[in-house]
């Protein structure tokens, strides 16, 4: 069984645990207690989700149900299929190395990443009022299995195909986003300031996500380095016996000393930069998502307007040569008539929901990447002060039994 604990040092401003007044409406969830159930393949993480409210639409002020990766990936799609034009929040990745899928760290990661992604519906204006998220919080696991097992797609096919699906999605997200699969495309001068500001935060959080897992990994190495160093050390000094041996073996200790706070450090960069910045980058996916499905509206809306023009066309002649046609055609028209209004109410819809969606991923970016960078500050500042005063204390030991002293 593994089992990791909640730290309140990883969650964002918008996810932090709060003590909210009785007479104000609040909806807290909390990820927490991962374990590991089942073995082989068959292996999985199970999370407690606890929500505590005073919402009228839940069943009292605090529920705890047991859910599994795959019951945050269906609330996810419900979402993404009802709440066209709004920016789901993402989730994280699956390990497809069998040998990180069950380690402390990578299943922390998937906890706080959990976590996030379930605070950002239940603060959402809109998401958090979902029939699908009362659902996920509150059902018992049978009834959550029930719902799940009852979705076609994704949820029958295999992983070989799961990932073909997601390949495919992925390219056809880029497609539509970019214009290579229709000649129509919607244009205009604020979004397409809104497109090259989207592709361009991709490529600069994809940069310095690229860089922070090099920060992690040479933080790693040092320490590592700095273990193999203090031991080695204290062998040397062991042989000495003298005064030197003991300076020898201090200076084997401090070294020791500070690889564990590299490897602390390391940890902490970890889940404290390098993952809220991945959060970011995967983000910008659910945007481009929003994207496309506001390209395939434009393409839907323009098609039927169209063709609605030339069956107004064609009704005006047939009435015109009194044909006994028209009353046939007459229906279509007013039908498709219909159909492209709805059309055009539903791209109008997205417009206006990813121009209120746009002003609020920004201001939370703003937030969770200035508390990002304010933990790596902090922890630069911290360990750069630890290995100055750990060299420091050793330095007039080490200076006495120097010849030139």
């Amino acid at each position: 069984m593994i089992s990791t604990q909640r730290t309140n040092s990883s969650l964002s401003p918008s996810q932090s645990p709060r003590s909210p007044s009785q007479s104000q409406p609040f909806l807290s969830v909390t990820v927490t207690d991962p374990v590991k159930l089942g073995n082989g393949v068959q292996a999985y993480i199970s999370y407690r989700v606890i929500t505590k409210t005073n919402l009228p639409e839940f069943q009292g002020q605090e529920k705890i149900v047991i859910r599994r990766y795959s019951d945050f990936v269906w609330l996810h799609d419900k979402l993404a299929e009802k709440y066209k034009g709004i920016f789901i929040p993402p989730l994280p990745e699956k390990s497809t190395v069998e040998k990180f899928r069950f380690s402390a760290e990578f299943i922390e990661m998937r906890r706080q990443a959990l976590d996030i992604f379930i605070n950002r519906i239940a603060s959402h204006p809109e998401l958090k009022q979902s029939e699908d998220l009362r659902i996920f919080l509150q059902e018992d696991e049978e009834r959550m299995e029930r719902a799940r097992s009852q979705e076609g797609g994704l949820f029958k096919k295999k992983p070989a195909d799961f990932m073909q699906i997601f390949k495919d999605v992925q390219s056809k997200v880029s497609d539509v986003v970019l214009g290579k699969e229709k000649p129509i495309e919607e244009s205009g001068p604020e979004y397409e300031k809104l497109k090259h500001y989207i592709f361009e935060l991709e490529d600069h959080l994809a940069e310095a996500q690229k860089q922070a897992f090099r920060l992690v990994k040479r933080h790693r190495e040092l320490g590592q380095s700095l273990s193999d160093f203090g031991k080695a050390i204290k062998l040397l000094g062991a042989c000495e016996g003298n005064s030197l041996g003991k300076a020898f073996s201090e200076l084997g200790s401090k070294s020791e000393l500070l690889s564990l706070k590299l490897n602390k450090e390391a940890h902490n960069l970890l889940m404290n930069f390098e993952e809220p910045v991945k959060d970011y980058v995967r983000a910008v996916q659910s945007i481009k998502a929003t994207m496309a499905d506001r390209a395939s509206a434009f393409k839907q809306q323009y098609d039927l307007a169209e063709t609605t023009k030339l069956k107004k066309i064609n009704l005006e002649k047939l009435l015109l040569i009194r044909s006994e046609k028209a009353g046939e055609a007459e229906i279509e028209y007013k039908e498709l008539e219909a159909e492209s209004e709805e059309a055009i109410q539903r791209y109008e819809t997205i417009v206006k929901l990813m121009s209120e969606e746009i002003i609020r991923f920004q201001e939370q970016k703003t937030a969770d990447m200035g508390l990002a960078f304010h933990e790596f500050a902090k922890g630069q500042e911290r360990l750069a002060k630890d290995i100055a005063d750990a060299w420091r204390s050793l330095l007039p030991k080490l200076e006495a039994c120097s010849p030139s002293s």
